[in-house]
C-alpha cells in the first residue's frame, strides 16, 4: 500500500500557486504546551511549487529560505500538512531554474531576484 492511498488529496483554498523563486509567507501552527498560534516564516522558494488545478502527492515537499540576522536559514514543508495553516505569495520571481540552490553561496545584490511581471 502507498502512502497515496492513506491520505485523502484535496485541492485547499487557502494556499496560492507558487512557484521556485518567488517569496511567500507561510502560516504555520505551533503547539506550546496546550496552546496554539499561528506563527508566519517568509522566504523565498528554493524548490517545489504549486498550481490551483493539479492536486499534490502525499509526500510532496516545498522548501523556503531567508536570511535571518545573517545566518541562512530553510524550512522544507509537506504541502498536505494540517499544520500549514496557508501560504501567501508576496512577490513573484523571474527564475530559470526548477531548483535555486546556488543561492546558498549568494549574499546582498547578487542574491536578488527579479520580479516576474
Amino acid at each position: 500500500m502507498d502512502a497515496a492511498a492513506l491520505l485523502p488529496a484535496k485541492p485547499r483554498e487557502t494556499i496560492e500557486e507558487f512557484r521556485p523563486g518567488d517569496t511567500a509567507r507561510v502560516n504555520v501552527m505551533i503547539r506550546e504546551g496546550e496552546r496554539e498560534r499561528v506563527q508566519a516564516f517568509e522566504g523565498t522558494i528554493l524548490r517545489g511549487s504549486h498550481r490551483k488545478d493539479h492536486i499534490p502527492l502525499a509526500g510532496y515537499t516545498f522548501t523556503v529560505r531567508r536570511v535571518s540576522y545573517g545566518i541562512g536559514v530553510e524550512r522544507t514543508f509537506l504541502l498536505n500538512s494540517p499544520l500549514i495553516d496557508s501560504v501567501l505569495v508576496t512577490r513573484k520571481g523571474k527564475v530559470k531554474r526548477a531548483r535555486l540552490y546556488y543561492l546558498r553561496g549568494l549574499t546582498g545584490k547578487k542574491a536578488r531576484i527579479k520580479e516576474r511581471r
